[in-house]
C-alpha cells in the first residue's frame, strides 16, 4: 500500500475521478458526430448544467467552423468563452436569471431551418437552470414546488418528473421547438442509470413519464398545489412530447461522461496506489444516513472477515442519495456530509476505516464544500470539541459537525458533474 496518509490517498483517488470526467477531455471526441451546417446554415450552441460552461469552452477550442450560442450554468461555475455567451443562474431553486436564459435560448432556436444545426450541451443542474415555466405556471410556483420536493426526500427521477410537466422547455420541448433543425445533444450524466429523460429533465429527448405521474409524486409527498394547476395536470394540458413524436426525429443524444466512468478512473488510481478497489455500484440511492449505515456494515465486514474484499481495499460507489429534512431550519449540509455522519456513527470508531464522500461538482447541497472526511477518531475528536454527532444528524446539520472538526473537503466548482463520489478505505 502507498506510503500516503489515508486522507491523502482518498483525495488522490477523488482527484483522478474528477479529472477523468473533465469536459475538456470528454467533449472533443464527441464532436466528430456533429454534422456541419448545410449551405448558408449556422451552428447554434445551447446548453444548461453545472458543466455546461466548461463544455462550451471545449467546443470553442475544438470546433473548426463558425458558431454562436448561449449556455446557462450555476453561479460561480462559468468559464470565459468568446463566441458562446455564458449566463449564470441559481441552483437548485430556480431564479429570474435562469428564466431569462431559457427564454433567450428559445429565441436562438426559433426560425431555424434544416440547414442549421443545434448542439445542446446538457449536464446535471440543468433542470433548475432552464427555468421556463409552462403556460399558466409562474416562476414563484416552480420555486415553491422545487423547494418542497427537495425537502421531502423525493428521488431525483421523481423531482424531474414534476419539473418536466411544469416546464415549457424540458421533457423534449426544447428539441420540438427547434424542429426541423437537427439537434445533437452531448450529455454528462449525474443521475442513477444515466437516463437521458432524467438528466437535466431531458430537454431534447422524448418523455415517457406523464402528467398523471407528476401529480402522483406531489400527492405521495403531500405537497399541496392549487386547484387550477391540479386540473391542468389532470387534463393533460401540461403533457410533454412522447416517444415517436415526429418533431424529435432529427434529435440525437450522446453520453460523454458518466458516474461509471468516474469510478473506473478511481479504480485505476487505487491500483496504482497499491489498494484493492471494489465498485459497489454507480447508481446507489436511498436516504443518505441509511446508506451510510449499510456501507459501514460492508466496510466492517472487509476489516473483520476479508469479505467482500481483503484489506487494504477501497470501497467505491456513486449514485444520488436523498435527505429528508427533519431538523431545524438552521441545519446546514448536503447529502454527502449527511451520509458521512451516518457512516461515522455506524462505524463507531472501527479501526483502520477512513472515508471521503463528495459531490463531483464541488458543491454539496448549497454549502461551500464538496464533501468531508471520516476517520476512526472522528467521534472522539468531536466529543472533545463539544460536538454531539447524533444531535447534528437529528438536526440535519452535518456541515456544522464537520466544519467544527476542520474536516470539510473544499474544492471549489469542478465544472463537471457525475453525481456523488464515495470512497471508504479499509486499511
Amino acid at each position: 500500500m502507498s506510503a500516503l496518509s489515508p486522507r491523502a490517498l482518498l483525495r488522490r483517488v477523488f482527484d483522478a475521478a474528477i479529472a477523468a470526467t473533465d469536459p475538456a477531455l470528454c467533449v472533443p471526441p464527441a464532436l466528430a458526430g456533429l454534422t456541419p451546417p448545410g449551405p448558408g446554415g449556422r451552428l447554434i450552441v445551447i446548453g444548461a448544467g453545472k458543466a455546461s460552461a466548461a463544455m462550451a469552452r471545449a467546443v470553442e477550442d475544438h470546433w473548426p467552423g463558425a458558431l454562436s450560442g448561449l449556455v446557462v450554468t450555476r453561479y460561480g461555475h462559468g468559464v470565459p468563452c468568446s463566441r458562446i455567451e455564458i449566463v449564470e443562474a441559481a441552483h437548485p431553486v430556480p431564479d429570474a436569471a435562469g428564466e431569462a436564459a431559457a427564454m433567450h435560448i428559445f429565441r436562438l432556436i426559433s426560425g431555424l431551418t434544416a440547414d442549421d444545426r443545434v448542439l445542446a450541451l446538457i449536464s446535471g443542474g440543468g433542470s433548475a437552470l432552464l427555468a421556463a415555466p409552462a403556460e399558466g405556471v409562474t416562476l414563484a410556483e416552480k420555486r415553491a414546488l422545487t423547494s418542497a420536493l427537495l425537502r421531502s426526500g423525493a428521488a431525483i427521477n421523481e423531482i424531474n418528473c414534476v419539473r418536466k410537466h411544469l416546464s415549457a422547455i424540458k421533457g423534449g420541448r426544447l428539441a420540438a421547438a427547434a424542429w426541423p433543425t437537427p439537434v445533437l445533444t452531448l450529455a454528462i450524466s449525474d443521475v442513477p442509470g444515466d437516463d437521458a429523460a432524467v438528466i437535466a429533465s431531458g430537454p431534447t429527448v422524448a418523455d415517457p413519464s406523464t402528467a398523471a405521474m407528476a401529480l402522483a409524486v406531489l400527492d405521495r409527498y403531500a405537497i399541496s398545489i392549487g386547484d387550477v394547476l391540479r386540473q391542468r395536470l389532470l387534463s393533460g394540458a401540461l403533457e410533454t412530447p412522447k416517444p415517436g413524436d415526429p418533431r424529435l426525429a432529427a434529435s440525437r443524444w450522446e453520453l460523454v461522461a458518466s458516474p461509471q466512468q468516474m469510478l473506473e478512473a478511481a479504480v485505476a488510481e487505487a491500483r496504482r496506489l497499491g489498494v484493492t478497489p471494489l465498485i459497489l455500484g454507480d447508481a446507489i440511492e436511498g436516504e443518505a444516513r441509511e446508506v451510510g449505515k449499510v456501507l459501514a456494515g460492508i466496510a466492517r465486514s472487509c476489516g473483520e472477515h476479508g469479505f467482500p474484499a481483503k484489506r487494504p481495499c477501497l470501497l467505491l460507489s456513486g449514485g444520488e442519495t436523498t435527505v429528508t429534512l427533519r431538523g431545524l431550519a438552521s441545519g446546514r449540509g448536503g447529502r454527502n456530509t449527511e451520509f458521512l455522519l451516518g457512516l461515522a456513527l455506524a462505524l463507531d470508531c472501527a479501526p483502520g476505516i477512513h472515508a471521503l464522500a463528495a459531490d463531483t461538482d464541488g458543491i454539496d447541497g448549497t454549502e461551500d464544500n464538496a464533501g468531508a472526511y471520516v476517520e476512526p477518531q472522528t467521534l472522539p475528536r468531536a466529543a472533545a470539541r463539544g460536538l454531539d454527532a447524533r444531535a447534528h444528524l437529528a438536526g440535519n446539520d452535518a456541515w456544522g459537525f464537520f466544519a467544527g472538526l476542520d474536516d470539510l473537503l473544499v474544492t471549489g466548482p469542478t465544472r463537471t458533474n457525475v453525481n456523488d463520489f464515495r470512497a471508504i478505505l479499509v486499511a
